[in-house]
C-alpha cells in the first residue's frame, strides 16, 4: 500500500494506546518538533499527559470513531498492550479506506502476520525490539572484555610474538596474521608471522608481494626463541605438532584439538578470521593502515567468495568497516593475476582430457609442479555450459593432487573428496571448493621412475576418476 509520502516528510502523528512505549514514543516525536496526537482509554492517563503539555484525548481506541479523530494525520502508531484493541482500531481505520501509514505493536510473531493481514504496514514486537538490545549491549561488552583480556596476554610480552598462520596459508589466515601483528605493533610488541608448507596459490603469493607483509616459514626461524605464541586460522590445519603453551587462539572454526591457551576466541558463527580480527582493529581503536585494511577485506572476500558463500551479516558490516581504508587497486591486481604458461599448459590438458557425466566433470592434467595450476583450472572448467561440479586431478612428484569446485548447492565438494578417499589421503577446504592429495603408491604400488611414468598416469587415472564418479552419484551411463 503506497501513500505518496516518504517516512521523512510524514509531520503529523497519532499515538492510539499510550503505554510506557507510546510515551517514549511520543517524547522523542515532540522533541523532534512533529505534531502527535495521543489517544487512550485511560482518564488518569490522559490527565497526565495533558499536564506534561502533550495534546492527548480519552476514547478506547477500537472505537469505530476513532478513525475521524485522527484522519488528519499521516501517521498510525497503534501501541496498546491490547492486542485485540490494536487489531479493531487497524480494522476501522481501514474499513474507512484510509491509506495512513500504519505502525503497530504485537506480542509474538502470529499476532504480527495477524496485524500485517488486517491492514498493519508495520509491525513491531517491544519485547524483540528489547531483547535484540540487550544482545548488541551483551556482544559490545563481551568484545571490550575480550580486548582487555587479549592485550593483556599481547603486553606480557617481553621479548618478541609468534604469530603462526594456517598451514600453506590463504588469504583469510595471512590477513588475520598481519592484523594480529598490527595490533600487537601499536602495543609496543615486536611479532614475526609464521608458516608451515608453502604460499602455493599464484593468488596468494602476490596477495603477500603486493600488501609487502613478510612471512617467515617456520623452519628458517628458531622458533623456541620466541616467548609468545599465538595461532590464528589454524584450527583445521596442523600437520606438524606444536609442543610448547599457546597464548592466543583466534578462529572461525572450533579446532579439530583441544588447546589450552591463555586466551582464545573462536567464532562459528562467522565467516572468516578476518571478520574477528577487524572487530578487534575497531575495538583497540587502531589507527587502520591501508594494507592491514587491504588485507582483512581480502581475506573476507576470499572466504565468503566474494560474499555468495556463506556470508553471515558480521562478515558483510566488517567488509563495509574496512571498505573505505582498503587500496582497491591492489585488490583488482590480486583478483586477477596473469595466467603463468604451466597454468596455460595445465588448462589445455585438462579440457583436452575431461570427461562429463551428468553435470560433472572430471580431467586428468598429466604431470605437474605447480599445484595451483590445478585450482585455477577446476574453476575455468566450471564456467563450461552445463557443468556444475568439476575436478582436476594431476601427479606431482610423488603424489596425486586434485582440485575440485562446485556451484550445485546440494553438493558438498569437500564431503564427496572425503567419501571418495578417506582412506587414503584427506581432503581441505570448504564446500564449494576443496582438494585432496593422495600418495601416489596408493593405487599402484608402483614407484615413480622415467620409464614407468605413462604407466602410473593411466593407473591413476582410472582409479581416481572411478572413486570420483561413484562419490558423486554417477554411474557409469552418466546417471
Amino acid at each position: 500500500m503506497s501513500t505518496g509520502i516518504t517516512m521523512a516528510s510524514m509531520s503529523t502523528y497519532a499515538i492510539l494506546g499510550c503505554g510506557s512505549v507510546g510515551y517514549a514514543v511520543a517524547e522523542d516525536l515532540v522533541d523532534e518538533g512533529k505534531d502527535v496526537l495521543i489517544i487512550d482509554v485511560d482518564d488518569g492517563r490522559v490527565e497526565a499527559l495533558r499536564d506534561q503539555d502533550l495534546n492527548a484525548k480519552t476514547a478506547d481506541i477500537g472505537d469505530e470513531a476513532v478513525p475521524e479523530a485522527v484522519a488528519d494525520r499521516d501517521v498510525l502508531l497503534i501501541l496498546s498492550t491490547d492486542i485485540e484493541a490494536n487489531r479493531a482500531a487497524i480494522e476501522n481505520v481501514r474499513a474507512d479506506g484510509s491509506e495512513q501509514f500504519i505502525i503497530a505493536r504485537a506480542s509474538d510473531p502470529v499476532t504480527a502476520d495477524e496485524l500485517r493481514e488486517a491492514g498493519a504496514d508495520a509491525v513491531v514486537n517491544p519485547s524483540k525490539v528489547i531483547a535484540d538490545a540487550a544482545l548488541r549491549a551483551l556482544e559490545t561488552g563481551e568484545l571490550e572484555h575480550k580486548a582487555r583480556r587479549l592485550a593483556d596476554v599481547l603486553d606480557d610480552t617481553e621479548e618478541q610474538l609468534a604469530i603462526l598462520a594456517n598451514d600453506n596459508p590463504g588469504p583469510d589466515s595471512i590477513a588475520s596474521a598481519v592484523a594480529l601483528q598490527a595490533i600487537a605493533e601499536a602495543r609496543g610488541i615486536e611479532a614475526d608471522i609464521l608458516y608451515d608448507g608453502e604460499i602455493g596459490h599464484q593468488e596468494d603469493r602476490a596477495f603477500v608481494n603486493l600488501i609487502g607483509v613478510e612471512l617467515l616459514a617456520r623452519d628458517a626461524v628458531e622458533f623456541d626463541a620466541y616467548d609468545r605464541l599465538a595461532l590464528v586460522d589454524h584450527a583445521q590445519s596442523m600437520e606438524r605438532a606444536i609442543e610448547r603453551p599457546i597464548d592466543v587462539l583466534i578462529d572461525h572454526h572450533e579446532p579439530e584439538e583441544e588447546y589450552e591457551a591463555a586466551f582464545v576466541d573462536v567464532r562459528a558463527d562467522v565467516s572468516s578470521t578476518s571478520t574477528i580480527l577487524t572487530k578487534y582493529v575497531q575495538e583497540f581503536d587502531l589507527n587502520l593502515d591501508e594494507a592491514v585494511a587491504t588485507a582483512l577485506l581480502y581475506g573476507i572476500r576470499a572466504e565468503t567468495l566474494d560474499f555468495k558463500r556463506d556470508t553471515t551479516p558480521a562478515d558483510l558490516t566488517a567488509a563495509s568497516y574496512l571498505y573505505p581504508f582498503a587500496d582497491h587497486d591492489t585488490l583488482e591486481q590480486v583478483e586477477s593475476p596473469s595466467m603463468s604458461p604451466e597454468t596455460l599448459d595445465v588448462l589445455a590438458e585438462a579440457i583436452r582430457n575431461r570427461e562429463v557425466k551428468g553435470s560433472h566433470l572430471v580431467s586428468n592434467a598429466g604431470y605437474i609442479h605447480d599445484r595451483d595450476a590445478l585450482a585455477r583450472a577446476a574453476q575455468h572448467l566450471l564456467n563450461l555450459e552445463g557443468v556444475t561440479t568439476s575436478a582436476v586431478f594431476a601427479i606431482d612428484d610423488e603424489r596425486i593432487t586434485l582440485s575440485a569446485r562446485s556451484k550445485d548447492i546440494r553438493i558438498n565438494v569437500r564431503n564427496v573428496l572425503e567419501d571418495a578417499f578417506e582412506e587414503v589421503g584427506e581432503a581441505v577446504g570448504h564446500s564449494t571448493d576443496a582438494t585432496v592429495t593422495i600418495p601416489l603408491g596408493i593405487f599402484t604400488g608402483l614407484e615413480t621412475s622415467d620409464d614407468n611414468r605413462e604407466t602410473l598416469l593411466r593407473l591413476t587415472e582410472q582409479a581416481v576418476r572411478r572413486k570420483l564418479f561413484a562419490a558423486l552419484g554417477v554411474d557409469d551411463n552418466g546417471n
